[in-house]
């Protein structure tokens, strides 16, 4: 009787690892048939890397998997968890939507807004869309498995949401009717505005704990367009409807009270040359990018970065609060853009993070791409279904512009025409002044001869 006992609390125990998981989608060729190739990358975090799970086909036809890698991102130096990245390639019959699932059980222990099973679903969305010509991309995220704030002190999580197809991005909770977690209870203290962006006030030690935090991230069109199927068949979607959804799962932890909000003493502050929330980066294939970044923290002991990415990121400390992400795309990433995720966590008797900050990188073969970022800059990005202008104001003032994910063009301001038409006129009549300077030197001396 006690055997059995033992092994189910064993069972349990190595049972609650579960942080949560991300999932994105790129279609890539078409074949003569109809037949279309998915990338699909996705991030399994898990208390430790030994853990795993599968994605399952959960509605319509999800094709023939053809490949599956799965390699290590990073593994928190303290054992708290682990996150892998899963690049699962699929041969789907045509470009009709599927849906796949990952369900099982359990989250880690002691979630504050009981949640026990996990469960995330991936819409797959592959019709040609009217005002790109092209299958529809999902949205680009990624998160770390766990993002930690005081239970004193407000913080806003501003998820990155980039859309290739420059569609509008919006998140919500999950819908226990569409099976996209089970249960899907939010957590209380998050309150989630729009588009993406998770905000958490002060509260009491009664409400200090991990939560279990389970979003659905879609794109919504920016004005009415047909998808339209292999078959001939459309539908059309109105700038209320869908195209696809992704999940973004993770834990949040609400720890004791810190005794100052204030960052740069406890919680760790970033500084210059880090790239700002949301910034845009550009890198050729097979050149490798760096990203630098900076804090500080005057009364706590800043121990590492933790990030999200690309599986073959390379991180170096060049001293204290001081790191370089290093990454270097393949051909087969050219034309994606992919998302990295970073905190900068600090120690004292307990564990302090910086604010979540996202960067999205667009691999480009074109050879005007920038490789490596070193701000402090100002970036402004317009919607990326327009002409997306960015200027980047540092020692020296350039515009950069680009129609992700075609090429990037490069110009400097110039003058105004008309001054540039004056000065021209100018130096022609300078050269003419000079020549009847000569000719009269010229009488002079032979009037004298």
């Amino acid at each position: 009787m006690l055997l059995p006992l033992l092994l189910l609390l064993v069972c349990s125990s190595q049972a609650s690892h579960f942080y949560g998981t991300v999932m994105t989608y790129y279609p890539q060729n078409t074949d003569t048939t109809g037949s279309i190739t998915v990338v699909l990358r996705y991030k399994l975090n898990f208390h430790s890397c030994g853990n795993d799970d599968t994605w399952s086909c959960f509605s319509g036809d999800c094709g023939t998997q053809t490949s599956l890698e799965l390699n290590e991102v990073y593994e928190e130096s303290g054992g708290e968890w682990c996150q892998r990245e899963g690049i699962m390639t699929r041969q789907v019959p045509s470009n009709a939507p599927f849906q796949l699932r990952l369900d099982s059980a359990a989250w880690i222990s002691n979630i504050v807004n009981g949640i026990s099973s996990w469960r995330a679903v991936t819409l797959v969305e592959l019709r040609n869309r009217s005002d790109t010509g092209q299958a529809n991309r999902s949205p680009q995220t990624t998160i770390l498995p766990a993002v930690r704030v005081p239970s004193n002190c407000r913080r806003d999580f501003s998820l990155l949401a980039f859309d290739p197809d420059g569609d509008e991005v919006r998140c919500r909770n999950g819908n226990a009717a569409l099976s996209e977690c089970n249960p899907c209870t939010p957590p209380s203290v998050l309150t989630l505005s729009s588009p993406c962006t998770l905000s958490f006030s002060p509260t009491s030690s009664t409400n200090e704990g991990p939560y279990a935090v389970q979003l659905v991230m879609e794109d919504f069109p920016r004005q009415s367009i047909t998808l339209t199927q292999t078959s001939g068949s459309q539908e059309v979607k109105t700038t209320n409807d869908a195209i696809s959804k992704i999940p973004v799962q993770f834990v949040l932890r609400v720890d004791p009270a810190v005794p100052s909000c204030t960052e740069g003493l406890y919680l760790p502050k970033f500084l210059p040359p880090t790239p700002a929330n949301g910034a845009r980066l550009y890198t050729p294939v097979s050149q490798t990018l760096e990203i630098r970044i900076t804090a500080e923290a005057n009364t706590s002991m800043i121990s590492e970065l933790l990030f999200s990415g690309p599986h073959n990121i390379n991180r170096t400390t060049s001293g204290t609060g001081e790191f370089i992400l290093r990454w270097t795309p393949s051909e087969d990433e050219d034309g994606e853009s992919l998302p990295i995720c970073f905190v900068v966590q600090a120690t004292t008797s307990v564990k302090y993070h910086s604010e979540l900050r996202c960067v999205i990188v667009t691999v480009e073969n074109d050879g005007t791409a920038v490789s490596t970022v070193t701000p402090p800059v100002t970036t402004v990005t317009t919607p990326d279904n327009l002409t997306n202008t960015t200027q980047v104001f540092n020692q020296s003032t350039t515009i950069t512009t680009a129609s992700p994910p075609t090429t990037t063009q490069q110009s400097t301001i110039t003058t105004p025409e008309w001054r540039t038409l004056f000065t021209r006129r100018c130096a022609v009549l300078v050269s003419l002044s000079a020549f009847v300077a000569c000719i009269v030197m010229l009488i002079y001396l032979q009037c004298r001869t």
